[in-house]
């Protein structure tokens, strides 16, 4: 074992790597040899260190075989085993270790070589797609719209959009603010991760309390004191666990309003910009973003009760006793995007969304690395679970901000919902009123985040001086300052500042070794790392303890002790005066991340006067172009970025002009100028809320209530629209069935017209509102797993359990299918159960909700159906539903997907089908495709829509991408005031495809155990995701019940508070 002390070289030339390919320099062979002249090459590749008469053979096998990998985690491994004090222990494990690197070098072979063959595949699959969806539009497209002319601007440029002007001055904010005093807008804002208070943030605490925490806290507060911003909700979570201050659990906080005195408008009781926290997850725990993808139903139920007793509350004070509905939600990363979409859905609010950082370009940067597959990538981050909210958000969105061009182009374009291209001709169509065929696109636009620049007064410099005059030579140095300068031998250079977290992604190993090996720049400035809070290493996570003990390893290798400072501690408020320390002694900011994504401290010590040196991989990019204060470079470049921090502290004429650009500049990135950009994009949303007169009072009509309304909410747009069975039945000619649906629908909104115009005189004695008003709990039977026998038994049951309360008419029922009406009415006639025992009917998987109609008066022939439907809730999902032109790619993909087989896999069933639904049987489930695959394949297309299974994989309903099952239990409460709290949702052990958003939110689940429930059909196995990822079986008002007797029901329903007084 003696002969395997060789493994070490191996091992220290992996760790002194860093795992990046190009990054070995030639001094690292041979030792200290660097100080050659300033331009002379310091990377060489293995073969020219080889006819240099260098080659180090264990540098050589990094370069070649392990280059890419992030060895961090071996680090803490080697360093252990180095230490070991017997020569035969320490060489066993050194051989361990060897033999894992090359099993790591294997593994990332075989990723390489899966990703590469997935991607294919994706790429041929995305370009068929799009074939399909140009031949659709090609015929009547002009050259300009077909966009092949690379020349073209693209629709998101901003440059081809009308800017307005930027605020430079006090005239501008007053006309800023004269022109829109009289709004008063409600804006809602998300972001639901990470520890968000006013004051004091803990910025850097952890990896969810960063850059994203402050820029949303800023963002409120700014708008919050925008002209005809009324009031600004930021919604994130309430937090009371031991280990985060008690602020945290607040459930309100107001934002401290910037430079009030300057806008003047009219302040309200209600008015401003607040932190609401929405308590939901486990009430003592603060969890990682990751893990909080269970309980994102139970807070967009809490926000939503929050938004309407908000909207409530504002139009008593600002809207003349109507509802003040937000003008926008805007979703912050991916799970508050997730939130947005479904709170936009059930609200029919326009949507924005913002990503901060995106799933599929993290997903592709881990990948690259090799060391973990795809679904170990997924067991660790749900990444696959991120992806899928994000493609929500492409679907539900109205706008997309993002803070650069580069995410546009390269983030954004790895998505299936998303193409420039089709973007631009969708455009073109619009805007020439040419029909886009039932696709959308949402609209991308850039704009960079903003910052407060009234408190920064940058000091005056003195080219020829040592350092700058000070505003008041008097006044006490910062705290801070000494902290830092302690570390230096001579503190009067130029500092280099970098502030980061120590995390592989931000490259600090790079910046040291490039400091350390360029000698001249090491004689020039000294170089501060600002890396975050820390107390002791050990206890800090695996992947920045590494960072930060190879940041002191290589201090040591490159003796540059007396010029790196390393502080343990700097409090946030302190930033400021650690900027203004660089800026005083005329040094430089640098950003050398691998990618970062937008930049916001190159923006911060711009205002400081500091020159920039950043990577040109991300943001940096635009901000540069803004700015033009500075060197970009490539980050894995040690010796460019070398270069280019010595040519800026050297150069006193460069560094001057580069600071005096920042400053005139900066002003292009503030707050005002950003909250303007902002609400000029979201002036230009068509106003969308709900569309209807809510009663305070829902069980009886009152003369004051809107004649027009009332009809409307009630009776003549539901006027017992009732789907003709011989209608349902006839469908001879293609698409029958769906016109007369849509014929007895618009016959029905112009009997309410003629209706709405006559006398209201006699009202209450013919139309009767939904007996929801009046239910104090409300039982849902969602039960999806079992055989029409069983699910007419359990019906039964459950009315029984609940007799007493049933006939106290306390309680209602709601059945909740993806059948269609006339199948839900087919089998209660079959089972003896009256329609009129249910108080409402969700069908056709939440596209359709119906009421039961007991006047026959209104049956216009016996073959009626007692029902009737409510179209206000159709305007509710109606929202980028694809109509004509989405059956149509249905029927064309449905044929193909037959052609295939050989065989007549899934048809069209146009009797199930509805105008909100189009209902396709599968006859081989076995051949048909899974949920995962429809759905990537229409929105390669740029069509919007939900997919679903039915339990048994027999039936494929395709409806509004933001309509559910679950979505219309919110509009139940929206509607008809039924508290979400006070609902019970009984289903099975499984369910159809959308199984998983019945069982979170606030309402209580039970479940039914028992081997009645049918085995899952094998389309429903294909999941993007597992359901443990998304739903929490360990809630509190989830039960589960063996089998469904009406003792086991009564027991179940008891334990919650919509069973109290059963028994």
């Amino acid at each position: 074992m003696a002969g395997n002390d060789w493994i070490n070289s191996y091992l220290e030339a992996i760790l002194d790597a860093g795992g990046a390919a190009g990054e070995i320099s030639a001094a690292a062979g041979g030792g200290s040899g660097v100080a050659g002249a300033s331009g002379e090459k310091r990377d060489k590749s293995s073969l020219m260190l080889r006819e240099r008469g260098r080659f180090s053979p264990a540098r050589y096998f990094v370069e070649e075989v392990i280059s890419g990998f992030d060895e961090t985690d071996l680090y803490k491994t080697w360093v252990r085993t180095s230490a070991m004090r017997s020569p035969q222990e320490r060489n066993t494990r050194l051989e361990n270790m060897s033999w894992r690197i090359w099993n790591l070098a294997r593994k990332k072979k075989q990723i390489e070589g899966e990703e590469a063959s997935r991607l294919s595949k994706q790429h041929q699959e995305r370009e068929e797609a799009r074939q399909y969806a140009a031949a659709d539009f090609s015929e009547d497209l002009s050259e300009g719209e077909k966009g092949e002319n690379s020349n073209e601007p693209s629709i998101h440029d901003e440059r081809t959009m009308t800017r307005m002007p930027r605020i430079g001055s006090t005239d501008a904010i007053e006309a800023w603010a004269s022109q829109h005093k009289d709004k008063k807008l409600y804006i809602v804002l998300i972001s639901i991760h990470g520890l968000i208070r006013g004051e004091n943030m803990e910025l850097g605490r952890d990896s969810d309390t960063g850059g994203q925490v402050k820029y949303v806290v800023e963002l409120a507060r700014a708008l919050g004191s925008t002209p005809g911003i009324y009031r600004v909700d930021l919604l994130t979570r309430q937090i009371s666990a031991p280990d985060v201050d008690w602020s945290y659990g607040e459930p309100t906080e107001m934002l401290s309003p910037i430079c009030s005195e300057n806008f003047g408008h009219e302040m309200g009781e209600s008015s401003g910009a607040y932190i609401v926290r929405i308590p939901f997850g486990p009430r003592d725990k603060y969890i990682p973003k990751e893990h909080l993808w269970p309980y994102i139903q139970e807070f967009v139920d809490g926000a939503l009760v929050h938004i309407v007793q908000m909207s409530k509350v504002l139009g008593e004070q600002v809207g003349s006793g109507q509802p003040v509905w937000p003008v926008v939600i805007h979703g912050h990363y991916a799970d508050a995007g997730d939130s947005a979409a479904l709170l936009s859905g059930a609200l029919n609010v326009p949507m924005v969304f913002t990503g901060h950082s995106l799933g599929r370009d993290k997903l592709e940067q881990i990948l690259k690395q090799g060391r973990q597959t795809r679904d170990e990538i997924n067991a660790t981050y749900k990444i696959m679970r991120r992806i899928e909210a994000e493609e929500l958000c492409l679907d539900a969105s109205e706008i997309i901000i993002t803070s650069t061009r580069q995410e546009i182009e390269q983030q954004w374009g790895l998505y299936d919902g998303f193409d420039l291209t089709m973007a631009r001709k969708l455009r073109a169509r619009i805007k020439r009123g040419v029909s886009c065929f039932g696709r959308y696109m949402p609209r991308m636009i850039a704009i960079p985040p903003g910052m407060e620049f009234s408190h920064i007064a940058p000091h005056d410099v003195d080219l020829d001086g040592e350092a700058g005059n000070e505003d008041d030579s008097a006044s006490p140095d910062p705290p801070i300052w000494a902290d830092i300068m302690r570390f230096f031998s001579n503190p009067r250079k130029p500092m280099i500042l970098a502030l980061a977290r120590p995390d592989p992604k931000k490259n600090i190993t790079t910046l040291i070794k490039a400091f350390g090996e360029h000698r001249e720049l090491r004689n020039l400035a000294n170089l501060t790392l600002i890396m975050g809070n820390r107390d002791v290493i050990d206890e800090m996570s695996s992947t920045n303890a590494a960072v930060l003990t190879s940041v002191l390893k290589l201090i040591d290798k490159y003796d540059l002790y007396g010029q790196v400072a390393y502080p343990k501690h700097h409090k946030q408020s302190e930033v400021p005066d650690i900027y203004r320390l660089a800026a005083r002694t005329k040094g430089v900011f640098i950003n050398c991340a691998f990618i970062e994504p937008f930049g916001l401290t190159l923006i911060e010590a711009a205002a400081y006067g500091l020159p920039m040196v950043a990577t040109r991989n991300g943001g940096p990019v635009d901000i540069h172009r803004v700015l033009d204060n500075g060197i970009l470079v490539d980050p894995h470049n040690q010796n460019e970025i070398a270069e280019a921090l010595y040519k800026l502290v050297s150069d006193k004429h460069l560094w001057a002009q580069c600071r005096q650009n920042g400053l005139k500049n900066i002003h292009q990135f503030s707050w005002p100028e950003h909250c303007k950009n902002y609400l000029s994009r979201v002036g230009t949303l068509k106003p969308r809320h709900p569309r209807w007169q809510k009663s305070n009072d829902a069980t009886e009509i009152s003369e004051a209530d809107s004649p027009e309304d009332s009809l409307r909410d009630v009776h003549d747009i539901s006027l017992n629209l009732k789907l003709s069975l011989d209608s349902e039945k006839s469908g001879s000619k293609e698409g029958n069935s769906n016109i007369v649906r849509r014929h007895l629908e618009d016959a029905v909104q112009k009997l309410s017209i003629s209706v709405s115009a006559s006398s209201v005189e006699g009202l209450s004695e013919n139309v009767r509102w939904p007996s929801l008003c009046g239910r104090k709990h409300i039982i849902v039977i969602a039960v999806d797993s079992v055989q029409d026998a069983d699910f007419v038994q359990i019906i039964k049951n459950i009315f029984e359990a609940s007799s007493y309360r049933r006939l106290s008419c306390s309680v209602g029922f709601v059945l909740s299918t993806s059948k269609s009406i006339s199948e839900i009415h087919a089998l209660l006639i079959s089972g003896g159960i009256e329609t009129s025992d249910f108080d409402a009917f969700i069908c056709n998987s939440g596209s359709d909700l119906c009421y039961p109609s007991s006047s026959s008066e209104d049956m216009l022939s016996p073959a009626e159906l007692p029902f009737m439907i409510d179209l206000d809730y159709h305007t509710q999902i109606e929202y980028r539903w694809g109509g004509e032109g989405l059956r149509k790619t249905l029927i064309r993909w449905a044929a193909e997907k037959n052609s295939e087989s050989g065989q007549n896999v899934i048809v069209e069933d146009e009797e199930s089908s509805s105008t909100y639904c189009i209902s396709f049987k599968v006859t081989n489930t076995e051949a048909a495709s899974p949920v995962k695959e429809i759905r990537r394949t229409m929105r390669i297309q740029a069509l919007r829509c939900h997919v679903l299974y039915s339990h048994d994989g027999s039936k494929l309903n395709v409806i509004p991408v933001l309509a559910s099952r679950s979505q219309a239990l919110r509009y139940l409460y929206i509607r008809w005031g039924v508290e979400l709290s006070n609902m019970t949702v009984v289903v099975g052990e499984s369910g159809d495809t959308d199984y998983e958003s019945l069982l979170g939110g606030v309402h209580k689940t039970i479940i039914l155990k028992g081997s009645f429930n049918a085995v899952p059909n094998q389309v429903h196995a294909a999941r993007s995701y597992s359901l443990q990822d998304v739903v929490s079986f360990e809630k509190p008002g989830l039960a589960s019940v063996e089998g469904y007797g009406p003792d086991n029901l009564k027991s179940a329903l008891q334990k919650f508070g919509s069973a109290r007084g059963l028994a």
